[in-house]
C-alpha cells in the first residue's frame, strides 16, 4: 500500500525543512512527499526542493484546495495530509496500514504540543475521544485515496474547519479511528497569542460555525483572535 504525505505550505521555511527532514529518516522509499505551496514568498518551496519533495505550485491558496492539488498530483493507495509544523510518530506507515487493514476508511492520531503547559496537555488529552468537535487538522489525517476521491476531497469554499467539515463526510463511508500514538504539534501560535486567549478563540470559532454562521464572519473572528 503505498502512502503519499501531502503537506499544504504558505511561508513555512522556518518549519519545512526540519520535518521534511524528520520525515525522509522514517519513511519507506516508495512513500511519496508532496508539498502544495499556496505561493510561498520565502523559501519554502526551494527548501522543499532541496528536501526531495515534489512541490506543487497552487493557484489557489488555502489548505483546502491546496492539499486537492496534492491530493490530484499523487498517487499513492493511502493518502496522509499532515500540517508543516506537526511531526508525526516515527512509525507512522505502519500505523497507518494497519489502521486501513483492520477496516478503517480514514482516521488521526491524537495530539500533543511541543509546550510543557498543563492547559494545553488537558487538551491534548481529549483528542483520545472520537467526537469530530475535537478533530482539527494538527491531529493530520489519513484516507484511503478511494474514499477521498469519491467524496471529492475538501469543499474549497472552505476558508476555516474544512477539516472538520471533510471529517463528518468521510466517516460516513467508513469507519473513522483515532489512533492512540500522538502526532507532535508547535504550540508557535500559542506562544504568540496567549494560550488561553487562543484556545478560547478557537473554541468559539467553532461554536459559530456550529451555528451557521457563514465562513466570510468566521475569518474575520479568526483575524480578530490572531491580532497582536
Amino acid at each position: 500500500m503505498k502512502i503519499s504525505v501531502i503537506i499544504p505550505t504558505y511561508n513555512e521555511a522556518a518549519a519545512i525543512g526540519p520535518l521534511l527532514q524528520y520525515l525522509q529518516r522514517h519513511m519507506s522509499p516508495d512513500t511519496e512527499l508532496i508539498v502544495a505551496d499556496g505561493g510561498s514568498d520565502d523559501g519554502t518551496r526551494a527548501i522543499s526542493d532541496q528536501q526531495g519533495a515534489q512541490v506543487i505550485h497552487c493557484g489557489q491558496r488555502g489548505r483546502g484546495p491546496q492539499m486537492n492539488a496534492g491530493a490530484r498530483a499523487s498517487t499513492g493507495d493511502l493518502l496522509y495530509f499532515l500540517h508543516a509544523d506537526t511531526f508525526p510518530p516515527e512509525a507512522f506507515e505502519a500505523h497507518l496500514r494497519q489502521a486501513v487493514q483492520q477496516g478503517a476508511g480514514s482516521g488521526c492520531y491524537r495530539l500533543r504540543f511541543d509546550l510543557p503547559h498543563w492547559f494545553l496537555h488537558l487538551n491534548a488529552w481529549f483528542t483520545r475521544f472520537n467526537v469530530d468537535a475535537l478533530r482539527f487538522g494538527d491531529q493530520s489525517l489519513f484516507v484511503r485515496r478511494d474514499i477521498f476521491l469519491s467524496e471529492g476531497g475538501f469543499d474549497e469554499r472552505m476558508q476555516l474547519l474544512e477539516d472538520q467539515e471533510v471529517i463528518g463526510r468521510l466517516r460516513r463511508r467508513a469507519p473513522f479511528v483515532v489512533l492512540p500514538q500522538q502526532v507532535t504539534t508547535s504550540a508557535r501560535k500559542y506562544k504568540a497569542i496567549g494560550v488561553y486567549r487562543l484556545q478560547a478563540g478557537y473554541y468559539f470559532i467553532y461554536g459559530l460555525y456550529r451555528m451557521g454562521v457563514p465562513q466570510e464572519r468566521l475569518v474575520q473572528v479568526y483575524k480578530w483572535v490572531l491580532r497582536p
